[in-house]
């Protein structure tokens, strides 16, 4: 989620993993949630950042086959390594899927893989009313779910943010990603694009809406599309609560996702 203001500049490149930043000069704090669109702003040195689901639950119904599933205590974990860089730890905890179709009904129970990520901010941490990242990642398949393969995929990720200014925020996101094809032979790209603008409806209070665009290369795949919303409530400065659906557009886009979670900054 992105924040409509923007911190004061001060050289912060003294500090490090061993060496945290002191509390009366971090950054306003940023997540890359609740929404889909990444933040190019990155955790400051030597602090810790946790974000997660506390719960979603996920719609999908298609082709006379419906599947119900409820994701608990997703999770990235935040590391920052220098002023400019952090390292993200994501992994897939526990879900529970139930998909039927006619008489007959399938239960899938497992944990999901762990996709390892470093954002490294090359303008606007700190001042600006722009900031850009680079954020490569790999995914490590350590899931034990049926409907997931078992293969290392990665890409990169590339995040703008634009301070429109009166506490109005615009998020664009790029992002690559090279994924095993369903055939299993080879890997195909898949482009993903999306649009987030969040608005600062209080001091504490904020809200966003997004378009969200997933496209893959290999040929006879769908598009998929969502449309999303949510709110943000900060507790503290260091604590954010969230929650927030997703709304599928298209086919191949699940129906409904509805989530609440939390980020908190250590």
């Amino acid at each position: 989620m992105l924040s409509a203001s923007v911190a004061e500049a001060s050289d912060k490149s003294v500090y490090s993993l061993l060496r945290p930043t002191p509390d009366a000069e971090l950054r306003e704090m940023s997540t890359d949630r609740p929404d889909k669109t990444e933040s190019p702003y990155t955790v400051d040195a030597g602090r810790f950042q946790l974000e997660a689901d506390l719960v979603s639950y996920t719609y999908d119904s298609r082709e006379r086959e419906t599947t119900r599933s409820i994701d608990v205590l997703p999770f990235n974990l935040k590391i920052g390594l220098a002023h400019d860089t952090d390292l993200q730890i994501v992994y897939g905890a526990f879900s529970h899927a139930r998909t039927s179709r006619g008489g007959a009904a399938g239960t899938d129970i497992g944990v999901g893989d762990v996709v390892v990520r470093l954002k490294h901010n090359l303008w606007g941490n700190d001042d600006g009313l722009t900031a850009f990242a680079v954020m490569p990642f790999v995914k490590l398949p350590t899931n034990t779910m049926a409907d997931l393969n078992d293969d290392v995929e990665g890409g990169v990720i590339v995040p703008l943010a634009i301070d429109l200014g009166r506490g109005v925020g615009l998020g664009l996101m790029t992002e690559v990603d090279v994924l095993r094809s369903g055939s299993g032979k080879g890997y195909e790209p898949t482009f993903v694009n999306s649009a987030t603008v969040s608005f600062e409806l209080s001091p504490r209070l904020g809200m966003y809406v997004e378009a969200f665009v997933e496209r893959s290369a290999e040929s006879g795949t769908e598009t998929i599309v969502t449309v999303d919303g949510g709110l943000t409530f900060a507790v503290t400065d260091h604590l954010q609560l969230d929650a927030g659906a997703n709304v599928g557009v298209t086919d191949a886009a699940d129906d409904l996702d509805v989530f609440m979670g939390l980020s908190q900054r250590f």
